[in-house]
């Protein structure tokens, strides 16, 4: 059972009573002491090299030094996990996912070591913990792993002590002792998890951005930052291609109620504060447009039109660890009906070969087809729940430029096109100012 509410995120009686009067204490500490218990979470590039993790110390110092609490979690260095990576494709065609999970997690471990070396070099006190040194348990799904519970006493014993307690972020470990990580974008789950676990007064997430923009200012240079967003609008834009943020940090954040803030590491501009949804919020129609690159497409044809057929197909996918977006089946004609639906480009191998042995079992008729170099658009927006016309207006911009639409999904505030990768550039470019968003 989760309870984020307490020190140790599982429930046992008497402890769990301890544990939450624990909590209590400090907060009420906190609160006469006017101190603060702030998170920070600082990603590749802003502990990119030796002189950005200076720099992330001087402000984790500076933080600490206006009276706060601090836990800081980073990710490897830029670059890092890439060599490992390389590393292991030297020395083996297809490692293992157990020993993959046991060399990425040195990534992180070598950046909490130099974070907490920088701070002391400055005359701050810090300790670095693993993940598992600061109570992050995991279930036993290597290189996805979810967390299963956070025990953060180690955490609470060294922030006691008046350290700056610097953590791993990406990795866990399970109940039997094997290491584990989160999968893509996992510091900021581990930040996001921790802030929850303790009851932090803020959390910080660290990039090498202003914060979120209305699009990746990469691709639509007039992109504007965005200086409040709702859980809601968040989760769509990270599960839709936004890089900002991983979705499942955001879907932690809005279930435990973590309210958080997008800076930029650089400087000290305000960022983007994401938080639960508030009045007023629907008056902007679409807060956003993401783009999803490597994308690719399954379709079986001439599938039976018969219950239980989808069940199988979308089975075989769920037993291969595979993630989809998009469905659409097809009308049926003829007791027969098509099944399309979208992955990253990365999963297609593992699509083909989970799905192979059923096709050929389904009738002589049916037909296995995928397609790759195909992106997503999307537009995000809580105000699509009150006005009318919003998806008629996109697909007329994407018209407009002689961009075709190849699927379309829809959700209460957010509707999704896949189009062919080359174009998707310039089809969020057109939507952007379809929408007003230039400005």
């Amino acid at each position: 059972m989760d309870v984020m509410s307490a020190p140790a995120i599982q429930r046992n009686d008497n402890c769990f009573v301890l544990a939450l009067a624990l909590l209590s204490g400090r907060a009420m500490i906190r609160a006469l002491s006017h101190m603060a218990l702030i998170v920070q979470k600082y990603g590749g590039t802003s502990v990119g090299n030796p002189e950005r993790i200076k720099n992330v110390a001087r402000r984790v110092l500076e933080s600490q030094r206006a009276g706060n609490q601090i836990i800081v979690v980073v990710s490897a260095m830029s670059g890092v996990t890439d060599s490992l990576l390389k590393l292991a494709a030297e020395v083996s065609e297809h490692p293992t996912e157990r020993e993959m999970d046991v060399l990425l997690a040195t990534g992180e471990q070598t950046t909490i070591a130099l974070t907490a070396m920088a701070i002391n070099q400055l005359g701050g006190s810090a300790s670095s913990l693993t993940g598992a040194q600061a109570g992050i348990s995991t279930d036993g799904v290597h290189t996805k792993a979810r967390i299963a519970n956070i025990t953060p006493d180690a955490v609470h014993r060294l922030l006691d002590d008046g350290n700056i307690v610097i953590i791993a972020g990406f990795q866990g470990q399970t109940s039997d002792g094997r290491i584990t990580t989160l999968g893509r974008g996992g510091s900021d789950l581990t930040a996001i998890a921790m802030a929850a676990a303790v009851k932090a007064d803020l959390c910080q997430i660290f990039t090498d951005v202003d914060g979120v923009y209305t699009c990746d200012p990469r691709v639509v240079k007039v992109a504007q930052k965005i200086e409040t967003i709702s859980y809601d609008e968040m989760l769509e834009m990270a599960s839709s291609g936004s890089k900002v943020m991983q979705s499942r940090s955001v879907e932690f954040a809005k279930k435990f109620g973590v309210r958080f803030e997008v800076r930029n590491s650089m400087n000290t501009n305000p960022g983007t504060l994401v938080k639960e949804e508030e009045n007023g919020m629907e008056s902007v129609v679409v807060r956003g447009v993401s783009i999803e690159r490597n994308q690719a497409k399954v379709t079986i044809d001439d599938v039976p039109d018969l219950p239980g057929v989808a069940a199988k197909v979308f089975d075989a996918i769920t037993k291969a660890n595979i993630v989809v977006d998009m469905i659409v089946q097809n009308v049926s004609w003829d007791s027969e009906t098509d099944i399309s639906f979208t992955l990253s480009a990365a999963d297609l191998p593992k699509a083909e070969a989970a799905l192979k042995p059923l096709v050929s079992g389904l009738g002589d008729k049916v037909e296995l087809r995928t397609q790759s170099g195909i992106a997503k658009l999307s537009i995000v927006g809580i105000g699509m729940r009150s006005h009318s016309g919003v998806a008629s207006k996109m697909f007329t911009a994407l018209a407009n430029a002689g961009i075709n639409i190849q699927m379309i999904s829809t959700s209460e505030i957010k509707t999704a096109v896949i189009v062919n990768e080359s174009e998707i550039e310039n089809a969020a470019r057109v939507v952007h100012t379809a929408f007003g968003l230039d400005a």
